[in-house]
């Protein structure tokens, strides 16, 4: 089952999605209403107030469900506002787009879907008005009419409420509108920017600092830091920003009034904003007289143990400066899609981890030592060691496989707890292993490794095994193939010796 592609301009549709501010609030009877005259007009026993995020649905108002939010790649609605007029899916069951869709084979068990688009002034479309029934159900162009009508008095009453909200944070006239509508498309470019770095084959930390240098400039911050949290650890990375000398000192304060309102900012999940200053109980009085006007503290995702948060100020001595509406959208949505990419990554690499993984002995596997040692081609000198290991056909044969299996995980896990930074144990198949070793390492430094090994591995049998070792060192200018194929060589000359030998003992 395939998700529904995004829209052209998606960065742009977020922004203005963000600045009606409806996301995660509380129900309202006005868009209640809305849904409830859907459900009766329309016939159906399910109809919901449904805005699509960056990688979730999520409803405002509801009839017939107790919540609809759920992964967009699941959702009917993200098909529905890529275009103007209604969607409608008559028999979902049968539609190759949503058989196989949870809301299809499980609860709501949606059978007919039909949605309306919630089109903003801006042409953007944030989400739908749309109705679902379990069974079949027909509806005509005067369903689907009333519908875009019930739709479009939706988007009446989140324009009105977005004004309310305008005007209650005394923003009037017609300059501060068009400032607005500028920063809007400024914050749009920058969110656009945010986006494009995610899609970057960056790691986790470049990408937060390089997000939170752009969120800085964008929002023109006199002050800016990434605080890189390891448990109860954290240090600062100074971002290049405006800083005014008398606040230099400030940073440890504003790092500790960030645990103070947040609760910890390891575990901050949105961002959190102090707005303004001067009116917190923690606010010293030499920031106050200074100009701190406000703080932000903006989550910019995990990785590797550490948690990546951006903290910035605004300064401002002679005039409020504080976050805006459209600051706070642009951040929120720039959080959001950071914490997205970040876990992408981490996804990913977890993905490429495991399948440089041997699944039984979980060493290193062929693949991983193939790309290591090619790695190694322009790197310093190092000392390869092959290991076939002697006796264990018979193991498998007399034991069972499942004995076999033991000696093989036991063989590897001592083989790799005896190794140092740097160096790696894999196993190549079967009973065939191999040590990449950086630098210069003696035969006999190699024996004992294997040695030790060999004894862990023979607690987990009644018979007896051994092994087989070819140690070849790097030549200068050497071919690593050519290095490997000389391990190989000696390896097999050692296993003949060793059967020669166990002949001349039977004889």
């Amino acid at each position: 089952m395939a998700g529904a592609p995004l829209p052209e301009n998606e960065a742009v549709r977020l922004l203005d999605l963000a600045r009606y501010h409806i996301l995660d609030t509380q129900a309202e009877e006005a868009f209640d209403r809305i849904t409830r005259l859907a459900a009766q007009v329309l016939r159906v026993p399910v109809a919901v107030l449904n805005f699509v995020d960056e990688n979730r649905q999520w409803g405002k108002a509801m009839v017939g469900l107790e919540d609809s939010e759920a992964p967009r790649e699941h959702s009917f609605c993200a098909w529905t506002i890529l275009q103007d007029g209604p969607f409608v899916v008559h028999n979902a069951p049968a539609d190759p787009r949503f058989r196989d869709n949870p809301m299809v084979t499980g609860a709501p068990h949606i059978h007919l879907y039909a949605g309306a688009p919630l089109i903003t002034p801006a042409g953007q479309r944030i989400g739908t008005l749309c109705v679902t029934d379990d069974q079949p159900h027909t509806l005509d162009e005067q369903d689907l009419q009333a519908l875009q009508d019930l739709a479009a008095l939706a988007m009446t009453e989140l324009e009105l409420r977005a004004h309310v909200h305008v005007l209650t944070g005394h923003l009037s006239g017609r300059e501060a509108y068009e400032a607005e509508l500028r920063q809007t498309l400024e914050h749009a470019r920058t969110l656009e920017g945010v986006q494009e770095l995610g899609d970057l084959p960056l790691f986790p930390r470049e990408l937060a600092h390089q997000t939170a240098a752009l969120l800085t400039g964008a929002l023109s911050s006199d002050w800016a830091a990434l605080l890189v949290l390891r448990g109860a650890e954290a240090h600062g990375e100074w971002l290049p920003v405006r800083l005014p000398p008398d606040l230099a000192g400030l940073a440890g304060h504003f790092q500790a009034l960030g645990q103070a309102v947040t609760g910890g900012l390891a575990h901050l999940t949105a961002p959190a904003y102090l707005d303004p200053y001067a009116a917190h109980p923690g606010a010293r009085p030499d920031a106050t007289t200074a100009g701190v006007q406000a703080v932000a503290w903006v989550p910019m995702g995990a990785w590797d143990g550490q948690t990546f948060v951006l903290m910035t100020a605004r300064v401002s001595a002679e005039r409020r400066s504080g976050w805006r509406a459209s600051d706070r959208a642009l951040l929120d949505a720039a959080a959001r899609s950071v914490r997205v990419a970040v876990q992408r990554q981490t996804t990913l690499r977890s993905l490429e981890q495991e399948a440089r993984r041997d699944a039984l002995t979980r060493l290193l596997n062929r693949r991983a030592f193939d790309e290591d040692l090619h790695a190694h081609a322009s790197g310093g000198p190092f000392t390869l060691a092959l290991i076939d290991l002697d006796g264990f056909k018979a193991i498998n044969d007399t034991e069972g496989h499942g004995a076999g299996d033991v000696v093989l995980r036991l063989f590897g896990s001592a083989l790799e707890s005896q190794l140092e930074k740097g160096q790696a144990a894999y196993r190549l198949g079967g009973d065939e292993f191999v040590l990449l070793l950086p630098g210069t390492c003696s035969d006999d430094a190699v024996h004992e490794l294997v040695d030790v090994a060999v004894l862990a591995a023979q607690q987990g049998t009644v018979g007896r095994i051994g092994a087989s070792v070819g140690v070849a060192r790097q030549a200068p200018g050497e071919d690593v193939q050519a290095t490997l194929a000389r391990a190989d060589a000696r390896m097999y000359a050692a296993k003949r010796q060793r059967q020669a030998r166990r002949r001349e003992r039977l004889t």
